[in-house]
């Protein structure tokens, strides 16, 4: 249960941004609804979060590897929730989806691309400083571009896990 009451959507400041959240996702989330206290704030997440998934040259698969991996790491259930299909549906399989929590032990289950992201992943997460022969690795692979891509891709997903779990947001919350 989450922390505080969601928003009100039927606010009359709320309204413009609610019916362009429905519009671009199909209905406002569980997270939007909680951002929706500040409608500004909302805006921006929207905006900046919407390029992140969807207007990057990163593969989608590594998108979601990332993101789904963050969700283990930070405990963010509902990141899982919301990002296990789309990763189904970029090209991951339910088995690297199960061997995320110990991706070492089955490290047969990645790609050497995927491992390095993984690792990347990792260190941004856990310790926030990255090794350079890490970063080095998967810009050998990626390029300049794709790797701040990524870099920013991780750095975003961590701040939604924050986010979700201060405020213990979770989908079957009653709003």
């Amino acid at each position: 249960m989450a922390r505080i009451p969601y928003a009100d959507l039927g606010a009359a400041e709320a309204q413009p941004l609610v019916q362009r959240i429905v519009a671009e996702r199909g209905s406002v989330l569980h997270l939007y609804q909680m951002l929706m206290h500040s409608p500004p704030l909302a805006e921006g997440w929207l905006a900046f979060m919407t390029q992140v998934r969807q207007k990057l040259s990163l593969p989608g698969g590594l998108r979601e590897l990332v993101i789904m991996r963050i969700a283990h790491l930070n405990g963010a259930p509902y990141e899982a929730d919301q990002h296990a299909p789309i990763a189904l549906q970029e090209g991951l399989s339910q088995a690297q989806l199960d061997a995320l929590a110990d991706w070492r032990a089955a490290a047969d289950r990645f790609t050497p691309l995927q491992r390095e992201v993984l690792a990347l992943c990792d260190a941004m997460t856990r310790e926030v400083h990255v090794a350079d022969a890490v970063l080095q690795a998967v810009r050998e692979r990626l390029g300049e571009r794709q790797l701040v891509e990524l870099v920013a891709t991780i750095a975003s997903y961590n701040m939604v896990s924050r986010f979700l779990e201060a405020l213990q947001i979770h989908v079957d919350d009653p709003r």
